[in-house]
């Protein structure tokens, strides 16, 4: 039997495995009941639980920030694996807000109503039921490809396992959570997050991208032909982050990894300059499309020698920064 539920407002957080008010120290309880019900008494932890058992969860009205976050991740900060799981059916009867499945693992989304742009990792197919709209997860079908179902305005190629992205449309965290060796091609610009949390395959930004590029990367590649926004390659634990030029510091927190960069970036220690090499050089040609003496210019990040004797320092404006410790 499905799970149903009816808001008369705006309810964030709904179908967010993060429990994004529980890990960023807000008041509100994953048992919190949901604001705005009509005739039922649901908690956030209702709807996940039901997510994650492979009910169909229906939505009647709108949803508010942070819907489907997460969807389909089996979340280590919540005590699990932290790779992808399976995951039920969602039906929306209303419009779905902005960063809508940021970092959506697997699952399905059907949403009678409207979709605002960014939107998180999902792209349209082509829908199987009446009045839905139908949109799947970007790494479900990128790694798993799209079954029975046909994409619209973008394309997968079974043979090299490529996904290309031409729609034209703004995406965030695309190819969260990736594990196997693909390829996502973006075909402009993307949103925040992209790659955030990828294991394998590799995403190419034909185009700038957002903030917390390559974030939490733990292997893979990600390659943006134009510039990135702030906290690139923050907490970075392995795999490659290459781009032209990045805003604010590179590499906060950064524990392994590679990043390279055509403009010389701010850095903060244990992350240091190193030399290139050839096979560096190789590797920017390749992934940048960079010809053979402007990717010899690319500079070079990795972590410094002396990594341990440093701490992390959270700023008021809501940077980080490595101090030495006394």
């Amino acid at each position: 039997m499905p799970v149903e539920i009816e808001v008369t407002g705006n309810a964030d957080y709904l179908l967010d495995y993060t429990y994004n008010f529980h890990w960023h120290n807000r008041t509100l309880e994953p048992d919190s009941v949901i604001p705005f019900q009509k005739g039922t008494q649901l908690t956030y932890r209702d709807l996940v639980r039901a997510l994650k058992s492979g009910k169909d969860v229906r939505i009647t009205g709108n949803t508010g920030r942070n819907f489907a976050y997460s969807a389909g991740a089996d979340l280590q900060h919540m005590g699990g694996s932290g790779s992808v799981e399976d995951a039920g059916r969602i039906f929306v009867d209303g419009d779905v807000g902005p960063e809508a499945a940021w970092g959506m693992a697997a699952g399905t989304l059907y949403i009678a109503g409207s979709i605002s742009e960014p939107l998180g990792n999902i792209i349209e197919v082509e829908s199987d039921i009446g009045k839905y709209r139908k949109f799947r997860s970007i790494t479900d079908i990128a790694c798993n490809g799209p079954g029975s179902d046909v994409l619209l305005s973008n394309r997968y190629n079974p043979d090299d396992r490529t996904l290309l992205l031409n729609d034209g449309i703004l995406r965030g965290t695309v190819g969260a959570r990736c594990s196997k060796p693909v390829t996502i091609r973006i075909e402009g610009n993307a949103h925040n997050g992209t790659g955030v949390l990828m294991r394998e395959g590799t995403v190419m930004v034909n185009g700038n991208a957002g903030m917390n590029t390559g974030s939490h990367l733990e292997g893979g590649t990600v390659a943006v032909l134009g510039n990135v926004g702030e906290f690139a390659g923050a907490y970075m634990k392995r795999g490659v982050l290459a781009f032209k030029d990045a805003k604010g510091y590179v590499g906060a927190g950064m524990a392994g990894g590679t990043i390279y960069s055509r403009s010389r970036v701010q850095i903060n220690p244990p992350v240091a300059k190193v030399r290139m090499g050839k096979e560096d050089t190789a590797l920017m040609h390749k992934i940048m499309a960079a010809g053979r003496i402007d990717a010899a210019l690319y500079n070079k990040y990795e972590l410094g020698p002396e990594k341990e004797k440093y701490i992390e320092v959270r700023m008021r404006d809501g940077s980080i920064a490595m101090r030495k410790a006394d």
